[in-house]
């Protein structure tokens, strides 16, 4: 056993226990041994085998991202930027979407890109909602983060043959295939042999899902004692597509079968029946949510970019509905989508005061660690993961630095992480990811972009290049 001690830390952003919330710790150290925490507090006097002189540093718990899609999304950069399907409420899910995916050899490439920003940015725990992939275990346990396998799975495929009419071509025994092997592949996860991987279950969207396998998987996940998670009320096609069906919104749909509740997690979670885009008959769905336990993984950069928007993040908040951050789309950064959620939250609510940093670094942490089921991350405390960051506290976009936490969040970003430790380990240090090649993997993916682009033509109902449906910014000439 070897034992670590960094010393001296200008500030330690740690878990106060009596209070059940973190607490700014200056002049204090941290010691951790073979990957737990032994002690964080002032005037440490055991043994150290290795000892960080933590002046200069902020020593900040490891962020906990509940909701992110590294086998797909990087490749999308540039291309989807700017465009949402007008005859389908803005959204790009199911006209653009499917037809600029990853082909088999870029996925690894979009992985380790996706990865390497998530660490960069403080990220230690991530769910990573994919469809399985060879080589998945191994390629997460390569980025050394601690990762949440969330292998999806659906009833249903969705198309549009015109643009504005959503189609869904079904297939109920595939789905429940499909969940079998997922099921498989987290058992293997929880087996791996690096010790940092766990599962989930996931079916994929709520209208692509049958309510059997729904039903069936949320057993499953209680069964094994894991979280469940479905992407619902993401999009107006879907709210009117459940609602036809069932004459109940998708929260309302998800209640009536006994679904929501605590270790669910509703991906999304915009438009319930209060919001302005698909106001219903009834005002419950906040409620519902709030009542049951149930978490919502909240990722605004990837909705924002169509004009669509949460209303409002402080509101869920406030209701007491537990809240979780996550990166649905690229730039894979934590910091810039925490950010991004606070600014929206307070435009969409016309109040500064909707909500709080607090409220925000909460469900960056200890939200989304509540979302997992896991009481040793996301927290600075005796006994919990060495998952932590330090951050340079003298960076001068950090200064001045009358809190510390805003001073990162709203002004600093990722240039002021010095470090990252998953495990005790380190695996982020100046800028630097030590895990991955992180530069190689982004010069391969955008090799792959191209091989992408050129076959958009047979992928669009109408045949378009990808230069139609996304025009560059400039002509090249």
């Amino acid at each position: 056993m070897t034992t670590t001690l960094i010393k001296a830390a200008d500030l330690i952003v740690a878990w106060d226990s009596s209070t059940k919330a973190h607490t700014y710790l200056p002049d204090a150290d941290m010691a951790f041994t073979d990957g737990t925490l032994t002690f964080v507090g002032r005037g440490y006097e055991g043994a150290a085998d290795t000892v960080i002189d933590g002046s200069g540093l902020m020593v900040m718990p490891g962020l906990v991202n509940i909701h992110s899609h590294p086998s797909s999304e990087p490749l999308n950069k540039g291309f989807l930027d700017e465009i949402g399907s007008p005859g389908l409420y803005n959204s790009s899910l199911y006209e653009y979407m499917p037809i600029f995916r990853a082909d088999a050899e870029a996925v690894p490439h979009c992985v380790r890109v996706a990865l390497s920003e998530l660490l960069l940015s403080g990220v230690t725990t991530l769910a990573d909602l994919s469809m399985a992939h060879p080589g998945w275990l191994d390629l997460l346990a390569e980025a050394g983060m601690r990762v949440c396998i969330a292998p999806m799975f659906r009833s249903a495929r969705w198309f549009t043959k015109n643009g504005h009419v959503v189609e869904y071509e079904w297939d109920e025994k595939a789905g429940e295939k499909a969940m079998e092997e997922a099921l498989r592949l987290i058992e293997r996860a929880e087996q791996h042999e690096c010790g940092r991987l766990f599962g989930m279950v996931v079916p994929a969207q709520i209208d692509t899902c049958s309510a059997g396998l729904l039903k069936d998987s949320r057993a499953e996940a209680k069964a094994r004692g894991v979280s469940w998670q479905v992407h619902a009320a993401q999009s107006v096609v879907e709210f009117h597509e459940i609602t036809r069906r069932h004459g109940m919104t998708p929260i309302g749909w998800l209640d009536s079968m006994g679904l929501l509740g605590e270790r669910a997690i509703i991906g999304h979670g915009i438009f319930l029946d209060d919001h302005p885009s698909t106001r219903w008959h009834t005002e419950n769905d906040l409620a519902r949510l709030a009542d049951t336990g149930t978490t919502v993984a909240h990722c605004p950069t990837v909705f924002v970019r169509r004009g669509i928007a949460m209303k409002d993040l402080g509101r869920y908040i406030r209701r007491g509905v537990n809240m979780g951050i996550g990166t649905d789309t690229y730039p894979h950064n934590m910091l810039d989508e925490m950010r991004l959620a606070a600014h929206i939250a307070r435009t969409q609510a016309g109040n500064p005061r909707t909500m709080t940093t607090t409220d925000l670094f909460n469900a960056a942490t200890i939200g989304g660690a509540t979302a997992l089921g896991r009481d040793d991350i996301g927290r600075l405390a005796v006994g919990c993961k060495a998952d932590f960051s330090l951050v340079d506290i003298a960076h001068p976009m950090m200064r001045p630095a009358y809190d510390p936490v805003r001073s990162l969040i709203y002004s600093a970003g990722d240039r002021a992480m010095k470090a990252l430790y998953v495990d005790g380990n380190k695996v982020v240090e100046d800028g630097e990811v030590l895990t991955m090649d992180y530069r190689q993997a982004a010069e391969h993916l955008h090799e792959a972009q191209k091989r992408v682009i050129g076959r958009v033509p047979q992928q669009d109902w109408v045949h378009r290049s990808a230069e139609k449906i996304a025009p560059p910014t400039f002509h090249w000439s």
